[in-house]
């Protein structure tokens, strides 16, 4: 059973299709196909509030497209939702209602939480590390950060902030948002607690790429900072040659290796963990859930 979902981000639109490992006894999916569009709707929104006529004919291509390979994999169910932009776009509505009548997708624009609780719904199945202890989890994407706190496996508290990489890049981030950050982090992180601390996001799972980390080999935070530096020194151009990236890449990676710093300074970690666990990945989950309980009944 195949399994389409397609994250509408900040920064990218992404389309994975999953297919339902039957021998792994969690439901865990394996990734039969990915495919991402360097749509960037946060660039105009963050800048002007709203998605332009052009970029929303971008938006409705892509997602034509999307449903193409869907359609091609013969997925059982195809699933879409939409971040940080496309809530904030003044006109995000009108381009949901346009999507759905041009291309047939449903399109779901979810808030923080809900973002977080997709992403975490398939995170708790990974086995490569152990969740019993206190961990952290930060998500960080083009226009939201979201981080949550988990004890004994459960989510005891979480929160998405108004800070990602595109809107730092379009400098739309409030003022006061780092001491609300430290000020939610100190009440709710627990000061004789030892916690692992996950990173999650495109950015990160470059990242842990481009120091040559394999599976699950942590990202030791004096790496992060070495390598935060060497990119900022890099003008955009350089940046793309020496590292290999992508231009909408070599652009929020920045941006999102000086939000990680800043957030594991302060609660004082010595390495970051990297489970390369996305939206997409948990609306997979869901639907395979979902599917599966249809069936017991």
């Amino acid at each position: 059973m195949k399994f389409g979902a397609i994250d509408i981000g900040t920064n990218a639109a992404r389309l994975l299709i999953g297919e339902v490992d039957k021998d792994d006894k969690k439901g865990f999916v394996k990734k039969v196909s990915y495919t991402r569009i360097p749509l960037r709707l946060g660039m105009e929104v963050f800048e002007n509030g709203l998605i332009s006529e052009q970029k929303a004919e971008e938006f409705k291509k892509s997602m034509l497209a999307f449903k193409l390979i869907a359609e091609v994999f013969h997925v059982v169910e195809l699933r879409a939702c939409a971040t940080s932009a496309m809530r904030e776009a003044s006109n995000g509505k009108a381009i949901q209602a346009m999507i759905k009548k041009e291309t047939g997708v449903s399109l779901e624009i979810i808030d923080g939480d809900q973002e977080a609780s997709i992403i975490f719904s398939s995170f708790l199945l990974v086995d490569d590390y152990d969740l019993s202890q206190p961990f952290i989890v930060i998500d960080v994407g083009g226009g939201s950060t979201e981080i949550s706190i988990f004890y004994e496996g459960e989510k005891t508290n979480a929160k998405s902030f108004q800070i990602g990489t595109i809107r730092m890049i379009k400098d739309k981030v409030d003022n006061d948002i780092w001491p609300k950050i430290e000020a939610w982090l100190d009440k709710h992180v627990r000061k004789n607690k030892d916690y692992l601390v996950f990173g999650t996001g495109g950015n990160i799972n470059k990242i842990h790429k481009l120091l040559g980390k394999k599976g699950n080999e942590s990202i030791p935070v004096k790496e992060l900072k070495e390598l935060s530096l060497d990119l900022r020194s890099l003008s955009l151009s350089k940046r793309i040659s020496k590292y290999k990236l992508k231009p909408d890449r070599a652009d929020v990676i920045v941006p999102a290796t000086k939000i990680f710093l800043k957030i594991v300074k302060k609660l004082a970690c010595e390495e970051l963990f990297v489970p390369k666990i996305g939206l997409s990945d948990g609306m997979i989950h869901q639907m395979h859930r979902k599917y599966s309980n249809k069936k017991l009944k």
